[in-house]
């Protein structure tokens, strides 16, 4: 099933998420990994852009874990990974919305968990550092400079991160909620 949605409609949640359960007849696992970045201090961010990065990083977080409780609830289970980023977990630079809203994803997710465990949902975010991805080719040749600042020497690839979805979706991490999940090679530590 492929279904594609605006993170930041209400009405495209409603619609994934009644689509999901019509067709399983049930949900059991949300991941809410759309997000966007852009470089821009405090100065350089526009209203326009802040309230871009919010609707898109933020409150699609806040509108998927809103909309997949009911199913969850119904069930009696279900594990929500948010992910976040070590934006969340450290200063960010130049990245001043985007940062603002990886600390919110990060005590949004804190939230929901306290609220959700007694209904059997658990609630996780992922931080994960510098990742292989499209944003990373668009800083050029900047690769080897960030890669020197990674005590690993090396950015993460989209799997490394996967796996760790993936073992909190699982039954293994039934014990987990509420917790931060760094993936970063070591930066922030």
């Amino acid at each position: 099933m492929k279904l594609i949605g605006d993170v930041s409609s209400e009405a495209d949640w409603h619609r994934v998420v009644e689509s999901v359960t019509s067709e399983h007849g049930r949900l059991d696992v949300l991941v809410n990994n759309a997000g966007i970045f852009r470089v821009a201090g405090l100065s350089e961010t526009s209203l326009e852009m802040w309230q871009q990065m919010l609707a898109v990083n933020q409150t699609g977080v806040f509108l998927g874990m809103r909309s997949a409780a009911p199913a969850m609830k119904a069930n009696g289970l279900g594990s929500i990974i948010n992910i976040s980023s070590i934006a969340g977990m450290k200063s960010a630079g130049l990245a001043h919305a985007y940062a603002a809203t990886k600390w919110a994803v990060r005590g949004m997710s804190k939230s929901a968990a306290v609220e959700l465990a007694p209904f059997g949902i658990r609630v996780n975010s992922v931080h994960p550092g510098i990742i292989d991805t499209q944003i990373l080719q668009e800083f050029g040749g900047m690769r080897e400079t960030i890669e020197q600042r990674i005590p690993l020497g090396r950015v993460a690839k989209a799997d490394e991160v996967g796996r760790l979805v993936l073992f909190l979706a699982s039954d293994d991490a039934s014990y987990c909620t509420g917790q931060e999940f760094v993936v970063d090679g070591a930066m922030t530590s």
